[in-house]
């Protein structure tokens, strides 16, 4: 069959009957699904189904599975395992908002955090409110720096996600909104192959208040990776991008398989395929990949 569902849950997470309801669903539109092949028995299962739309699929599924803590993703059978992966770091790949976390060195968390919200849901032009909130840490030690990153915490399956698919022979790209400070030591901790974000602007051991320019914005993210396919002679039906704020949305609208991650409601809305209730190993498994190849 041409297409694919992918249920994902906690492990232990999907019973008989959401199975059941799920397989319903894709019946009453059309696409009568196949034998479900477990990824993960009881964690994850491949549903394979007709010539219904992919979106279509999920959003049915979404609505048999109701209040149930299951993400579905559907998407042609082929291709399914990606060659490339570009993902954002913030409440991505780490667990919390650099910026929002360094703000509060200078008491100023609260203020700096609605920003970045508004920013992340498109309320806000990304480069502007960059600049706003980075004005605001004018005269900051960059001993802050050095704090925010040893409380920064990665993501549950953010290291498993990145070695399993390099493993296969993908080639993974941290791409930010963030600063290059950050990236970098997370491209070191989880072995991402390149990393690209912004530059905060240091003098005297002080925060200047600005980032070097061009900033690294939404456009910038989707030229990350349109060059990184074409460097690796990749289709873009090859690639896979990942991210939670608007600024990712150009990203994952162009990869062949574009997640919303636990995103903002503007991003959920738009994205083809979304992860609301697990972590990151949901990415290994909508690309096929089974319990046992996890790295």
């Amino acid at each position: 069959m041409p297409h694919i569902l992918t249920l994902i849950a906690a492990p232990g997470g999907l019973d008989p009957a959401l199975l059941a309801r799920t397989r319903a669903a894709l019946a009453g539109i059309g696409a009568t699904p196949g034998a479900p092949d477990w990824l993960s028995e009881g964690e994850a299962v491949d549903l394979p189904f007709g010539d219904a739309p992919a979106e279509l699929a999920a959003a049915a599924a979404r609505t048999a599975l109701g209040d149930a803590p299951v993400d579905a993703i559907a998407q042609p059978a082929e291709g399914r395992r990606k060659r490339l992966l570009v993902a954002d770091m913030d409440s991505t790949i780490v667990t919390s908002e650099t910026l929002d976390e360094l703000a509060a060195y200078a008491g100023l968390k609260n203020e700096i955090a609605t920003i970045t919200r508004r920013s992340m849901n498109g309320e806000l032009d990304f480069a502007q409110a960059l600049h706003e909130r980075v004005g605001m840490l004018r005269g900051l030690d960059v001993a802050a720096l050095e704090g925010t990153w040893a409380q920064t915490e990665m993501m549950p399956g953010a290291a498993t996600l990145v070695a399993t698919m390099r493993a296969h022979g993908a080639v993974c790209c941290l791409a930010s909104g963030g600063f290059t400070f950050f990236t970098g030591r997370v491209a070191d901790r989880l072995g991402f192959d390149h990393h690209v974000s912004n530059t905060l602007l240091i003098k005297d051991g002080k925060l200047t208040g600005k980032v070097a320019e061009p900033v690294f914005d939404r456009n910038a993210k989707l030229a990350t990776l349109t060059r990184l396919a074409t460097e690796n002679a990749l289709p873009m039906a090859a690639t896979l991008a990942v991210g939670d704020g608007a600024n990712d949305l150009d990203m994952i609208g162009a990869a062949g398989l574009g997640i919303a991650y636990h995103a903002k409601p503007v991003v959920a809305a738009a994205a083809r395929a979304r992860v609301d209730h697990n972590d990151l190993l949901a990415l290994l498994f909508a690309q096929g990949y089974r319990r046992g190849e996890f790295r």
